[in-house]
């Protein structure tokens, strides 16, 4: 480790919590219906967006009509675009003549970006027409993630109204999301990873003449609109097969700084709106601090392991950190960053490739991930993700002390617990029950492509990041066969869908109920043993659920590192 990485590290933290509370008053005007600069030239559009869906912005709506609302939706998405890839040989913006994909790879990618997860089972520039990036696979990375964000206030509303029946409208929370947030920064950032060299063209793949005679094809197209979204909704699906550490997708040192910032600028900043909407800012603070302090253990742990490299490598006399597979301009440190960010995120975006981590490096992308993604978070996931582990603590806590639990003066009862334990459960159900299948079936284990722990950590980052909707991948493994596409599409829709539908119980819920007054006896939520707690829990719920599976991955290959085997 360096002065000059840790220097690094700690000037991208302190965007980060510096962009958190002015970017959170402009998100709390945006989802109160206040005015903001962008109101007089977008207003217009958003009330003739209204019309034509048949809604005004003052119709309110149930958490079962909001929720089916969201589903219909996600649902249309999904059928639109898995027949835009089924069709993309005869649609136009096709000059590399793309052929239709294949209907198990039409699925996947159609569940994949539908859920915000954007895994990849293909190569972008190899097999996708420009026309199904623009119109198929851009056009999710918007909706999904204001679908995420919209969830997360419908839940805000549940805890900061008294006794109401309705949780916002759908429509509204989605259209204010894209018009007023992901879009306006979109397009100034596009226009800034355009001056830096990313390219937004529809021109055909050219072909160069190398010095040695050779032809090389050099794929391009409408990236830079793709590479802003992807960022800044937590999608991370890339342009091309190499993801951001494709030159073409981040060129320069400030695009890789404006992808890190944008990863976790929303996420981060929804703390500072729960803590404006429910009147009490230090309970946002709260949050916040819980997720930093688990994003910075991640961080210094991924970056000792990368730095302190292979001591089976050393033993042959060639010193310095882990650089296999790292991306070589941007070194150890803001690779093992991009890592913990990306994964901390549900934004499956990479510069390098975790499959060549150590063991314990490898282990901090999973754990992230493991942990439902809480530690800031997609776009309005990690949010309502954190909610559910507040809900617990808060519940926990209520038992040490003899007293009903409470929180923002609603008491937590039992139809909150269970509908917290059922979201949060879903996860490791999945990430799990699919990785026991994937092991014992032949067509499971013909994706690996390393033996023994390491093998198996390939198969189970798979499923974790399918089921957390994060979409990055360990790189070993063939995920491009009907086994896989089919399995892992499934894990995407169950792990958005099936968390969704108890969140929104939940909120619809509390919602409900009143707001006592805090007094004597009240659990003060704002302060640092509130923050430990909340900490506590998330770390002994995820050790619980998945310590035997880390045991059978990166932590018996670390140990088996230091006997003197590598795998």
């Amino acid at each position: 480790m360096t002065l000059n990485g840790w220097i690094q590290i700690i000037v991208y933290c302190g965007i980060i919590i510096l962009l958190v509370k002015p970017l959170g008053n402009y998100l709390t005007r945006i989802f109160n219906g206040e005015r903001t600069w962008l109101s007089t030239a977008l207003g217009p559009l958003e009330r003739g967006l209204y019309r034509l869906a048949g809604t005004r912005d003052q119709d309110e709506h149930h958490w079962t009509t909001y929720t089916a609302a969201l589903l219909l939706f996600n649902v249309a998405g999904l059928i639109v675009l898995y027949m835009v890839q089924r069709l993309q040989d005869i649609l136009p913006f096709n000059p590399a003549g793309m052929a239709a994909i294949p209907p198990d790879l039409a699925f996947n990618t159609a569940a994949s970006f539908v859920t915000n997860t954007n895994w990849q089972s293909y190569g972008g520039e190899t097999t996708m027409s420009y026309l199904t990036q623009m119109v198929g696979l851009n056009v999710q990375n918007f909706v999904s993630a204001a679908t995420g964000i919209a969830i997360s206030i419908a839940l805000i509303r549940a805890f900061s109204r008294k006794s109401a029946r309705t949780l916002g409208n759908f429509w509204f929370d989605l259209t204010r999301s894209i018009l007023y947030i992901l879009l306006p920064i979109c397009a100034v950032g596009t226009l800034v990873l355009v001056w830096q060299g990313v390219p937004q063209n529809l021109s055909p793949y050219t072909v160069a003449t190398t010095l040695e005679g050779a032809q090389q094809t050099i794929a391009q197209g409408p990236v830079a609109s793709q590479m802003m979204i992807k960022h800044l909704g937590t999608n991370g699906g890339g342009f091309f097969n190499a993801n951001a550490a494709h030159p073409f997708e981040n060129p320069t040192a400030l695009t890789n700084l404006i992808h890190m910032v944008a990863i976790l600028a929303i996420g981060a900043a929804l703390t500072n709106v729960f803590g404006r909407m429910v009147g009490d800012q230090r309970q946002g603070w709260a949050i916040f601090a819980a997720m930093g302090v688990l994003f910075i253990t991640g961080v210094v742990v991924c970056y000792w392991a990368e730095a302190a490299g292979n001591p089976l490598v050393h033993a042959l006399g060639i010193d310095g950190g882990n650089m296999e597979g790292k991306e070589v301009r941007f070194g150890i440190a803001l690779s093992a960053l991009f890592a913990v960010i990306t994964t901390a995120a549900s934004c499956g975006a990479v510069i390098a490739m975790h499959d060549s981590f150590m063991a314990l490096g490898g282990m901090v992308p999973l754990v992230n991930m493991m942990l439902g993604e809480i530690i800031v978070g997609g776009v309005g996931a990690g949010l309502y993700g954190i909610m559910l582990f507040v809900v617990v603590a808060i519940f926990v806590a209520g038992l040490m002390v003899g007293r009903t639990p409470e929180y923002l003066g609603k008491k937590i009862e039992a139809k909150e617990v269970k509908m917290a334990m059922l979201a949060l459960l879903i996860l490791p159900l999945l990430m799990l029950g699919f990785t026991a299948i994937a092991t014992v079936l032949p067509a499971g284990l013909a994706g690996i492509a390393n033996p023994g722990p390491h093998g198996f950590s390939e198969i189970l980052y798979a499923y974790v990041s399918a089921a957390a909707n994060n979409g990055s991948a360990f790189g070993g493994l063939t995920a491009n066969t009907p086994w896989y596409t089919v399995s892992l599409g499934l894990a995407m829709l169950l792990g958005r869908f099936f968390m969704i539908v108890p969140v929104m119980a939940l909120a619809g819920s509390l919602v409900g109920k009143k707001a006592a007054p805090p007094s004597a006896g009240t659990f003060p939520t704002h302060g640092p043993l509130f923050v430990g707690l909340l900490i506590g829990v998330i770390v002994i719920m995820g050790g619980l659920e998945f310590f035997p599976a880390l045991a059978l991955g990166p932590i018996v290959e670390h140990l088996a590192m230091l006997g003197g085997k590598a795998f």
